[in-house]
This record gives structure tokens, C-alpha cells and sequence, in this order.
């Protein structure tokens, strides 16, 4: 049995709960969908308080019965103990017992943070770059699911397609490139330095996509979208990293590389997170996927881990190298066309109103 659920059982059959201040925070977990861990909703809860000083895990929570002589049994089991909440109601069991957080912390894993490939590196004494250049290069990111950490909010919740490819647009000829990435780094910090400042959800999200906004081409970037997207996820209680990831994942920009544990208590799983390769455009994406499957250095290498995506870009000779008749872009043709037209029918009736307007 892992270590994990070798706690979980422990938590599950012991007849105990720790005794803890009352100023005290508790938490149970219990392993409820049998896979290991207890990060689904659900499966952790905050404990009730006590008239004892003890705690009750709200989990799985029974009433307990009363004999004639008025003793409390629990149904659960005679193992398991009678308390009564501070509020004063019947007395009640779990079998589950509580953890004081102040005692035994969460472990929390930090965001990945990943600023990506820096725009310039060194120059000659011409002027030419003497770093590695890579082309289509991503950003290792993560996203949190519900869980503990996140008070259960989904942080990786798509919104829609709020960052558009360029298609003829100062985005296309943007040199650096990492550009929209980087540009929504920039208005997802704005929006959450506000917000950690006192700004309230609505005067962040607009701060930030003030500071989108100045980086990249308006048209480039759905901002109503973008700034209910941050009302949303800053109300939620979702970090910095948390947003960007989200924006650029509901954008169709990153490639999902599997899901891994970010918050542990006492070896419990009770957090997961989402990693993430991110790039700059759905292009870059769709590119990157198809065309490491025509490399062997990359496809042996794979996207790395779920805790470390590897997201490197192509190098010049791979670039060079990769059969672009071989890919299907029908994804990104598609989604071209479709905005297409839907640009030209709204300069049509502007036009038209135009027109009109006396």
C-alpha cells in the first residue's frame, strides 16, 4: 500500500481525534473515490469544533443514538467517539479523524513560474545573437483543479478563446517569441498585484487589462472576455499563475501534459495541479505538438513530467528539418476562416450604420 493510502486507512479506522486548541484550525481527508488520494471535492473538509475542545470531521458525519439511560452510541460503530458540536446539536461522529494544520502544515509546491526564453541574448561585436535560438518555444505552467488550496474553485476553468492568433496584425510581426505569452504575464501580474493591494475583483481585472492591452494589439486580445475572466478568477481565490495559464488554455495555446500532486498533508494528496506547455499562438501549439513526433531527439525526450513539462522550442536545423506537408493545420485553418468572416460581417454593418448615421 502507498504511503498515502496507507494514512488515509489510518485516518479512516483510528478512533481518536487530536485534541487541539480551540483557536486551532483542523482538516480531515478521506480517500472517497478510491484513487489514492483525497484532492476531489468532497473528499476534505474543515472540522467542526467541539464542546470537549475536540474536533468532528464533517465527512461521512453520522448522528449518534441514544439509549434509555440517554448514553450517545455511534452507528458507525462503537470505535468511533460521540461529540457535540460547539453549536450545541446532537452529538455526532466521523470515521474520519482531524488534523491541526497549525501543527502539521500543508506542503505547498510553488507555481512553476517559467519566464520562458528570454526575447535577446548576448551579440557579437556585429550584432548577431550568439544564443541558442529556438523557434515556437513554450512555458512550463500549471493550473490548479478544485481542491484544498484553491477553496475548491476551478482555476483552470475555460473562459473561451480570449487570446486570438495574429493574422496580418502587429501580433504576426511581434519579434520576440514569446510576445502574447509574455504580454498576458504582464497583465496577470497587474490584475493580481491590485488585487493583493486591496483593488476589488472588478478595478483589478481592469487594471490588468489595461497592462494587456499596452503589450499587445487590442484586436489580438477578446478584453471583455479577459477582464471577466479575472473578475472570475481572482474572486475564486486562483494565484497569478493560476490566471495566465487559464487564459492561454481556454485560448487553445497549451499543451496539456498530465496532472500532478501540489499540496500534501502528512503525505495525503488534498491539491492537484495541471502542468502545462504554453506557447505564444494556437500556431505554435498545433506546430509543436505534430512536429516533435518527426524529431527523434523530441519525441524520445516527450513533454517531460506533469511537475516539469519540457517545453522547449525547435532549434534552426529541426525547424529545418520538420515536413510541414505532413501536419494537419486544419484546426488553425478553421479557426482563421471562421474569424474571418465574422471580422468582415462586423466592418460590414459598421459600414453600413455608418452610412445611415446622419
Amino acid at each position: 500500500m502507498r504511503a498515502s493510502g496507507l494514512l488515509l486507512a489510518l485516518m479512516a479506522s483510528t478512533s481518536f481525534a487530536f485534541a487541539v486548541p480551540a483557536q486551532a484550525e483542523a482538516l480531515c481527508a478521506a480517500d472517497l473515490d478510491g484513487n489514492g488520494d483525497a484532492a476531489a471535492p468532497g473528499e476534505t473538509a474543515s472540522c467542526l469544533a467541539t464542546t470537549t475542545g475536540n474536533w468532528i470531521c464533517p465527512i461521512e458525519e453520522a448522528q449518534c443514538v441514544a439509549d434509555a439511560a440517554g448514553a450517545y452510541t455511534c452507528p458507525l460503530g462503537d470505535q468511533f467517539a460521540c461529540e457535540t458540536p460547539a453549536s450545541g446539536s446532537t452529538p455526532a461522529c466521523s470515521p474520519h479523524a482531524c488534523l491541526d494544520i497549525n501543527a502539521t502544515p500543508i506542503a505547498e509546491e510553488p507555481a512553476m513560474n517559467d519566464p520562458g526564453v528570454p526575447a535577446d541574448g548576448a551579440l557579437d561585436a556585429e550584432g548577431n545573437c550568439t544564443a541558442q535560438i529556438e523557434i515556437f518555444s513554450g512555458r512550463a505552467m500549471r493550473c490548479r483543479p478544485p481542491g484544498l488550496s484553491d477553496s475548491f474553485q476551478n482555476c483552470c476553468k475555460d473562459k473561451g478563446k480570449i487570446v486570438k492568433d495574429g493574422m496580418g496584425s502587429s501580433v504576426a510581426s511581434i519579434g520576440t517569441k514569446i510576445a502574447v505569452a509574455k504580454g498576458v504575464f504582464t497583465g496577470m501580474k497587474a490584475a493580481y498585484t491590485a488585487f493583493q493591494a486591496g483593488a476589488t475583483a472588478s478595478e483589478a481585472a481592469t487594471a490588468g487589462a489595461n497592462a494587456l492591452i499596452v503589450g499587445i494589439d487590442p484586436t489580438s486580445m477578446a478584453i471583455s472576455l479577459a477582464v471577466n475572466f479575472m473578475i472570475e478568477v481572482l474572486l475564486a481565490g486562483c494565484d497569478q499563475e493560476d490566471m495566465e495559464t487559464g487564459m492561454l488554455r481556454g485560448s487553445d495555446m497549451c499543451h496539456d501534459v498530465g496532472t500532478y500532486c501540489s499540496s500534501r498533508i502528512l503525505g495525503i494528496c488534498v491539491q492537484k495541479a495541471k502542468g502545462h506547455c504554453c506557447f505564444n499562438t494556437r500556431l505554435g501549439r498545433i506546430i509543436q505538438e505534430q512536429g516533435r513526433l518527426q524529431l527523434i531527439a523530441l519525441n524520445q525526450v516527450g513533454w517531460g513530467t506533469p511537475r516539469h513539462p519540457y517545453c522547449r522550442g525547435f532549434t534552426p536545423e529541426e525547424f529545418q528539418a520538420l515536413d510541414f506537408s505532413k501536419m494537419d493545420l486544419s484546426e488553425y485553418y478553421s479557426d482563421i476562416e471562421a474569424r474571418t468572416q465574422s471580422q468582415i460581417q462586423i466592418d460590414m454593418e459598421a459600414r453600413i450604420d455608418a452610412y445611415f448615421q446622419p
